[in-house]
């Protein structure tokens, strides 16, 4: 243990508190105890509520997931599908064709993707406490200081840094003075869970001006966006016979629905964190953005959230993060999360606009003229990529184009995202030995090379730190100076 862990364990009740249990927290408290971090994760909630407000994870969340060896654990419990959609367009999204082993979103609810991610970070040794509520938060030149409100009273905390994955309304944020620009609702839709639901009615129906989906324990869910009803506030609590009449409106059945597990209405308010940083805090997931669920983007934006933050926080706790690490997470995450309140806006508007009687033929119309831009491949491709973040870069403002992209199994192989499993770098190339002798403890060495390249930095969470082409000389001093970049300087001995 170096000098710099040894004055933390001194200083703080724990490395990390984290606050919320959803997915991004959960994630992001595994990857920290992966990296021996002392981590806490306090959820407000007495206990987790099963109800799934995500039902899917694209493709790129499923990578990271490979990354560390877990993703079988979550395909096991879900189901695939190869195509998508954008905006609710007829032509669907085609995942299968981009550059992946997994070209598909899984259908699998929030609730079982954040048990699976629970017993990671338990398996982990994080430590996770319901019934804790942050409620405000002080930090200095050394830590935070959290105080919040628990089972047996107030509690006080003090970490060495606090991240709020504490959804959209976040006491973290607010608390640490970030600002929370953007547009608030102008639509809403209504979300059901039915224990009753007449199948054969559904599969009667055909084509409807609803999304339905069968949910495991037999539930079936029904979203819907009425004319009638979209400009009630998403705040608004939804009644059973708001939504059966709702449902009758649209599409002359109820269905047959009964027994409502869960009503909720969302909305399309859109917000972006101006710095996903301030000092020792950090936001993530929902509580750095929010916006309408449009393509299914949300839960997914916040895991990625997580898996970059992750290990940049565990590097600067245990002492090799290089000067300016941390920063990155704002200089990457933020533009990730304004492509994805970008496109969101975007899809919301085309379903709002269908919905108004004096925009209805000529939104039609539009939507034809994207339907058929859809069918040209290369256009097909870029909006997959985008939904399905593999196309998430983070370009280096000089160097190779490659740095920053992800690395895909064709450059590194097979057995690549097996080296990252414990959270390391990977490299690939003709310096292996000076690698392992000076970062042994941050990067895993292949014994190969990579396709089309003499070296590969692949960081911790699977992007590209540094490349070197096979039309290049070999440069020792280089290389080195390029890797203290990212995993910080060699142990000398």
């Amino acid at each position: 243990m170096n000098i710099v862990r040894k004055i933390v364990e001194a200083v703080v009740d724990t490395d990390v508190v984290i606050s919320g249990a959803g997915p991004t927290g959960l994630l992001l408290g595994a990857e920290l105890a992966l990296a021996g971090v002392r981590v806490r994760i306090l959820e407000r909630q007495q206990a987790r509520h099963g109800q799934s407000r995500a039902l899917t994870l694209h493709p790129r969340s499923i990578e990271i997931l490979e990354l560390r060896g877990i993703a079988d654990r979550f395909l096991a419990q879900g189901r695939t599908v190869p195509g998508w959609h954008f905006a609710g367009l007829s032509r669907r999204l085609d995942f299968s064709v981009l550059d992946t082993r997994h070209g598909y979103t899984l259908f699998l609810e929030q609730a079982r993707t954040e048990q699976l991610l629970e017993e990671r970070a338990r398996e982990l040794g994080a430590e996770i406490s319901y019934g804790h509520e942050v409620v405000s938060l002080a930090q200095d030149d050394n830590g935070v200081d959290v105080a919040g409100i628990g089972p047996d009273g107030d509690f006080r905390l003090r970490a060495a840094y606090l991240v709020g994955c504490d959804g959209g309304r976040s006491k973290v944020r607010e608390s640490a003075g970030i600002r929370f620009p953007g547009s608030d609702g102008t639509m809403s839709s209504m979300l059901g869970d039915f224990a009753v639901a007449d199948q054969e009615a559904i599969a009667a129906a055909g084509r409807t001006p609803l999304l339905i989906a069968p949910l495991s324990g037999g539930l079936t869910r029904i979203v819907v966006t009425s004319p009638e009803r979209m400009r009630v506030p998403a705040t608004e609590p939804v009644t059973f016979e708001e939504f059966r009449a709702t449902l009758v409106e649209l599409t002359g059945t109820s269905f047959g629905i009964a027994e409502p597990r869960w009503l909720s209405r969302f909305g399309n308010a859109t917000r972006l964190a101006e710095n996903y940083r301030s000092g020792r805090v950090f936001v993530a997931g929902d509580a750095a953005h929010i916006h309408f669920p449009a393509a299914g983007q949300g839960l997914n934006t916040g895991l990625q959230d997580a898996m970059n933050l992750g290990w940049k926080l565990a590097a600067e706790i245990t002492g090799w993060a290089p000067p300016g690490l941390l920063d990155t997470y704002h200089a990457e995450r933020f533009p990730a999360g304004q492509l994805v309140t970008d496109n969101t806006r975007a899809q919301t508007l085309l379903l709002e606009l269908t919905l108004v009687p004096g925009y209805r033929r000529p939104v039609a119309a539009l939507r034809g003229l994207l339907d058929s831009l859809l069918e040209i491949p290369e256009v097909n491709a870029r909006l997959a990529g985008l939904v399905s973040a593999l196309s998430t870069s983070y370009p280096a403002p000089e160097g190779d184009p490659l740095i920053g992209a992800r690395a895909t199994g064709r450059m590194f192989g097979p057995e690549g995202a097996d080296l990252v499993h414990s959270g390391t770098f990977a490299y690939f190339g003709d310096g292996a030995e000076q690698v392992a002798e000076g970062w042994k403890d941050r990067i895993t060495v292949a014994g190969t090379r990579p396709e089309n390249l003499s070296e590969l930095l692949v960081r911790p969470d699977g992007h590209i730190a540094w490349v070197r082409r096979a039309t290049d000389p070999p440069d020792a001093a280089l290389r080195e100076a390029a890797i203290t970049d990212w995993a910080g300087a060699a142990v000398r001995r």
